[in-house]
């Protein structure tokens, strides 16, 4: 199990990289990306996955453009990132945890025991906020959103997990 550290323990790249309020916004465009085509909250388990796709520079830049191409079909393009993303989904556990409390307990999703729903009265307010946010910031947001859609486009959570080398 992976526990965290009181804040001031942690190193100064995961204070900048895994912070909960950066992570929060991320699970906030993914859900809100799954919301727009899914019709639907996020399952929760899902956002599990995101920080592992998102964060790692190699895994983001192999994600298609479009969400027409299958997840199955990127797995087969990719076979050697998957085992990564199954590794560093076990490893961000925690700092996962830490970014759907933090955003629920700031009101920028409603978290639920089985789902997480973005509160889409915030797309303005976050919106303005990327403005000052640099350009990899903004791209890790974008990707964000992207894998929301593509796990829309999916199919069910236990499909996603075991196609990506996870089991819940």
């Amino acid at each position: 199990m992976n526990l965290l550290r009181p804040w001031a323990e942690r190193t100064s790249e995961e204070q900048r990289l895994l912070n909960p309020g950066f992570c929060s916004l991320l699970v906030w465009h993914c859900a809100s990306g799954y919301l727009k085509v899914a019709q639907k909250p996020m399952r929760f388990e899902l956002a599990f996955l995101l920080l592992p796709i998102v964060l790692h520079r190699e895994v983001r830049d192999s994600l298609p453009l479009s969400v027409k191409t299958s997840l199955p079909v990127w797995i087969n393009r990719n076979p050697l990132l998957v085992p990564k993303i199954a590794d560093r989904a076990r490893l961000l556990s925690s700092f996962t945890k830490e970014a759907v409390l933090f955003g629920g307990k700031h009101g920028l999703f409603a978290p639920s025991v089985a789902t997480i729903l973005p509160i889409e009265s915030y797309a303005t307010k976050i919106k303005k906020l990327e403005k000052s946010f640099s350009e990899e910031v903004n791209l890790c947001l974008r990707r964000a959103e992207f894998v929301g859609k593509w796990y829309a486009k999916s199919g069910d959570v236990v499909t996603i997990l075991a196609l990506l080398g996870v089991r819940p």
